[in-house]
């Protein structure tokens, strides 16, 4: 697990990366940075006439309203599957437009110094998920250790995925940063 976008890792090795992943279709990556306008560039560059294959994922980390931006980063970018990864969710993320977006994952930060995550911030994101059309999956409230708080949001566990991923059975590989 790490961010293939930091800028201390060689575009020699993420393309070797993603000639893999392009090769070996039988699985789901996902491609998670925090680096979006970096993974947007490359892309760009490397999908300038189409989308990347629907196997691979991309997504960015936005923890509260100060990394929004990465927002339209990733919808400029040529993905087939776009997903937000708002973990550790640190504040409101406030007003934003999940056009183009996929998949919505929401959790907590755990351990020893775990900073406190707000119900009605999650509220807030369920919500815009509902009136998007766009899954949300809640991972974990956090705490401790990252099952301290368990999964349940107001009783209900909500592990809702992609369509494509059900429809295709893949296994997903993960890559975050």
């Amino acid at each position: 697990m790490s961010d293939l976008f930091h800028k201390k890792v060689e575009r020699s090795f993420v393309d070797s990366v993603f000639e893999t992943m392009e090769t070996v279709d039988r699985h789901i990556y996902q491609i998670l940075t925090k680096r979006s306008s970096l993974m947007r560039h490359y892309l760009r560059r490397r999908y300038a006439n189409g989308l990347t294959p629907d196997h691979i994922w991309c997504g960015v980390s936005v923890e509260d309203s100060s990394a929004t931006a990465r927002i339209e980063h990733l919808r400029t970018a040529p993905v087939a599957v776009r997903f937000l990864s708002i973990e550790p969710l640190l504040g409101p993320i406030g007003k934003v437009d999940l056009n183009g977006i996929s998949w919505v994952i929401v959790g907590g930060e755990s351990g020893p110094q775990a900073r406190p995550m707000r119900l009605e911030w999650i509220l807030d994101i369920r919500d815009l998920c509902a009136r998007s059309g766009v899954p949300f999956f809640f991972k974990q409230w956090g705490g401790q250790t990252p099952k301290s708080g368990g999964r349940k949001l107001e009783g209900v566990e909500h592990s809702a995925m992609p369509g494509l991923l059900t429809e295709k059975g893949n296994h997903v590989v993960q890559m975050a940063s």
